[in-house]
């Protein structure tokens, strides 16, 4: 039986992550955590939004990415979803800024959407659904964070910015094409904020094996038996990265290689982007990759659910590499911040007239 989804591929990706970084040593010092935390996690450093950067300038600078990768004409998209959890305005949505500044139709779909780290997957799941059902050509889905967290908790050593981006269209338009996709989805309260809440709430250890390892591993299961594929048909594995160390015990709980999982891995040195985490290392992977090779992607949100994604490159994207800055180059662009400096960019430090 064909899968609907085969019929979509990725034309574009796109990425952006900010310039400024806070070293996780500083966080963990100031706030009495053991040194060997950091490696513990495996986080050397976030990236921290400038107090002119949010979740929508990012996602605009990653969809325009994406888009010029594509090479399709922004008139021609017709959805655009934005996955956040930390979108600028309470009450209006984040899609319609970027889509406009973006010179998208205004016959289009759009939307903002809320699945904690997976919205960003799940606007990529409905954009390839609407383009595979013949509704819309092109669509794009974007996944962008200015990521919180209250001040001291071990949360703070990891939450981080960035977005990533990607338009989707008919696969022989595509640099890679989907091969498969399923979803898992459970209410697993491992991670929520409460209504007028600065700062989210978490599990602590609950984080883990309920929530993060049992949702992608269950997902990437299904994947595999529904495709009859094994951990070593696939060339790339990327997983959410809530730290450096998660993705690499999942992966080896799936019988993943370390070597297959290692080059989609962003968060030590950008930290936790939430909804552009795992999509951020897709777009790392999609930088390097070659034609013919297959790529695992398993993006988790708390709350709890997880996607898994096949992935196969085509020989296109040689031509689109080159188009927009790659994740590795937006990486090594950076300057180091004081905490201090962070805790005004951020709004940590709040007056009181």
């Amino acid at each position: 039986m064909s899968r609907p989804e085969a019929k979509v591929g990725i034309l574009g990706w796109g990425a952006y992550i900010p310039r400024q970084r806070l070293r996780a040593s500083e966080i963990a010092g100031l706030w009495g955590f053991e040194p060997s935390i950091t490696k513990a996690l495996w986080i050397e450093e976030k990236a921290v939004a400038a107090a002119d950067e949010d979740a929508v300038t990012m996602g605009w600078y990653a969809a325009k990415s994406a888009i010029t990768r594509a090479g399709v004409d922004p008139q021609e998209v017709g959805a655009v979803f934005v996955g956040t959890e930390s979108k600028p305005y309470a009450v209006k949505p984040s899609a319609t800024i970027i889509a406009d500044a973006l010179n998208v139709s205004s016959k289009k779909l759009s939307t903002d959407m809320e699945f904690a780290c997976r919205a960003g997957s799940e606007g990529l799941r409905i954009a390839t659904a609407l383009v595979a059902s013949g509704t819309i050509k092109y669509g794009l889905a974007i996944g962008s964070d200015t990521a919180q967290a209250n001040p001291g908790d071990v949360l703070e050593l990891t939450a981080s910015s960035g977005a990533a981006a990607y338009v989707v269209g008919p696969a022989q338009e595509a640099a890679a094409r989907f091969e498969g996709m399923v979803t898992y989805i459970t209410d697993t309260p491992d991670f929520w904020r409460r209504d007028c809440s600065h700062y989210p709430l978490h599990g602590e250890g609950f984080t883990g094996d309920p929530a993060y390892f049992h949702h992608i591993m269950t997902s990437v299961k299904m994947l595999m038996e529904e495709l009859g594929l094994r951990p070593e048909d696939f060339d790339y594995a990327v997983f959410h990265q809530p730290n450096g160390k998660f993705p690499l015990k999942v992966g080896e709980k799936l019988g993943f290689p370390k070597e297959k999982i290692l080059p989609g891995i962003v968060t030590p040195w950008i930290g936790n982007t939430y909804n552009a985490s795992a999509l951020l290392g897709l777009a790392k992977v999609l930088d390097s990759a070659k034609p013919g090779q297959r790529i695992l992607v398993a993006p988790f949100g708390s709350g709890a659910g997880s996607d898994a994604i096949s992935i196969v490159v085509t020989d296109k994207i040689v031509e689109r590499r080159g188009k927009a800055p790659k994740v590795e180059e937006l990486i090594v662009r950076k300057k180091y911040i004081s905490y201090a400096q962070y805790a005004r960019s951020r709004h940590i430090i709040r007056r009181i007239v």
